[in-house]
């Protein structure tokens, strides 16, 4: 991966004089580039990463196993973009192994959500069935610790 998107995947706030200052580049350049890979799509956005624990939320997120049928025509991708329309489902990937698509939902009880299965999933032409997992606390989300280090001041005492 270019050492550019590295350091926006590290720190998409840093500045453009910085990374220019880290990859050896003009300031220029690095917004030129920043700009085209947003044009051509490889940047979708850039969001902060929250330790949602920490806040209060009315929110249960869960993951959810599919396995469906694969249209005749377009595989798994068609099934795959009608349920990625639904506004609870907030990540979808296509996976190896038993099922073959891995949700992430958010709702705001555990019954908004297992209606969510229940109604407008399940009952989809080609979802052959679900396993629901729900989401109990985070330690580590996209590479970033959400438990802050204590630092105990007191000595260690040994015998």
């Amino acid at each position: 991966m270019d050492e550019l998107l590295k350091i926006l995947q590290l720190n998409a706030l840093e500045s453009r004089e910085n990374i220019a200052r880290m990859l050896n580049l003009p300031a220029a350049e690095v917004g030129q580039r920043i700009a085209d890979y947003e044009k051509k799509g490889v940047i979708r956005g850039y969001q902060a990463i929250l330790n949602e624990d920490r806040l209060d939320l009315e929110k249960v997120t869960a993951v959810i196993e599919v396995k469906v049928t694969p249209q005749r025509e377009g595989g798994f991708d068609v099934i795959a973009e009608r349920i990625s329309r639904f506004p609870e489902v907030r990540s979808l990937y296509l996976m190896s192994g038993t099922y073959d698509l891995l949700l992430f939902v958010e709702g705001r009880t555990l019954r908004e959500v297992a209606g969510f299965v229940s109604e407008r999933l399940s009952p989809l032409a080609g979802v052959l069935s679900t396993s629901t997992h729900f989401m109990l606390k985070t330690y580590k989300r996209f590479g970033v610790l959400m438990q802050q280090e204590t630092s105990d001041e007191r000595l260690t005492v040994s015998p």
